[in-house]
């Protein structure tokens, strides 16, 4: 089953170049579909020839090292997600090799419902050296590596990444359903704590939302949009827009490149956890003292914290050295211990 389609569809482009991505895609920081952009790979040739030609243009790169991959029974219909007591999750994961996975999805082809099977971000350097530089990337440099994610029909839940990133389909068809960060009350996100596979997710069913149960996804779908992606096309997602992920066919390729250019000294989300633990259960007035010192000093909403003060006096408010940024985290530790 696929899913609804909101109203609102993904900017397009065509003849991207590394320069106009630079220029006025990335800065923008609104999803773009790249129409064609990798419509010369020879993966992607191979892919529109047949699932077999792309396995065999796949299989050449494989060193037959251990890859893992989830595989969920035909009853969930493709949708990899917490079972239905929340006490885990409804697929299965074990370990193989790319060449015995691509088998098991050619084989898969011919059922009438098939189990859903899926290796995801599967790193090109480690499982498929040579991949990239077959099908290289047309934006980014060679320092950030691809990870492929091959499949048959199945739904990856709404998530975000803490990176920028460019989802290239190589074979079959895939639809995203995005929604901007500032939607994120309206998706109902899940457990920091256990997730099925790695980032939070939304507990809402976008193919089939419960409105009575998660009413105020209403308004997160008044602000989607969908790109939906042929072979050989790319879609630019920036950090931390959710997305929602279907594969419309039996067999499925996207390639896909992570980077974040920000040079964090710690992990945003872990200093949010940080600051549900110390802030969120204070009095009102209280938290409201602390969305002020937030903006001062972490948001600037004026003038930037610190420029008051010698710049070898400003701590934390100034631009932190390594050493600054060690003292500040042996701080957080001790404070976390106590």
């Amino acid at each position: 089953m696929s899913s609804p389609v909101p109203d609102r569809h993904t900017r397009e482009f065509r003849n991207v170049t590394a320069e106009t991505f630079r220029t006025d895609i990335l800065p923008a920081a609104k999803p773009a579909i790249l129409r064609g952009l990798v419509g010369d790979w020879p993966a992607v040739q191979a892919g529109l020839t047949s699932p077999e030609a792309l396995t065999d243009h796949i299989r050449g790169f494989d060193t037959g090292a251990p890859v893992r991959f989830a595989e969920a029974p035909p009853e969930v219909e493709g949708r990899f997600f917490y079972n239905d007591g929340m006490t885990g999750v409804n697929f299965t994961q074990r370990e193989s090799t790319v060449g015995a996975v691509l088998d098991r999805l050619l084989a898969l082809r011919g059922q009438d419902a098939p189990p859903a099977v899926a290796m995801q971000s599967v790193p090109e350097p480690q499982a498929l050296p040579g991949f990239a530089r077959a099908n290289p990337s047309p934006l980014l440099g060679d320092d950030v590596f691809p990870r492929l994610w091959i499949g048959n029909a199945a739904t990856v839940h709404t998530h975000h990444d803490m990176n920028d990133n460019i989802a290239c389909a190589v074979a079959g068809r895939r639809r995203f359903i995005l929604f901007p960060p500032d939607q994120t009350q309206n998706l109902y996100i899940g457990p920091f704590e256990r997730t099925p596979a790695g980032p939070p997710v939304s507990m809402v069913s976008v193919i089939e939302p419960d409105l009575d149960r998660h009413p105020r996804f209403a308004a997160a779908w008044a602000a989607a949009e969908v790109a939906d992606l042929e072979p050989g096309d790319a879609l630019f997602i920036p950090y931390m827009w959710w997305h929602h992920v279907q594969s419309l066919d039996r067999f499925s390729v996207l390639v896909n490149y992570w980077w974040n250019d920000a040079q964090m000294q710690a992990g945003p989300l872990e200093a949010m956890i940080h600051a549900i633990l110390g802030i969120r259960d204070l009095p009102p007035s209280q938290r409201e003292t602390w969305r002020a010192m937030f903006d001062a000093f972490v948001f600037e909403a004026d003038d930037p914290p610190g420029g008051h003060l010698p710049e070898d006096m400003r701590g934390v408010q100034g631009r932190l050295s390594p050493t600054a940024a060690a003292r500040a985290r042996q701080i957080l530790a001790r404070t976390l211990a106590n």
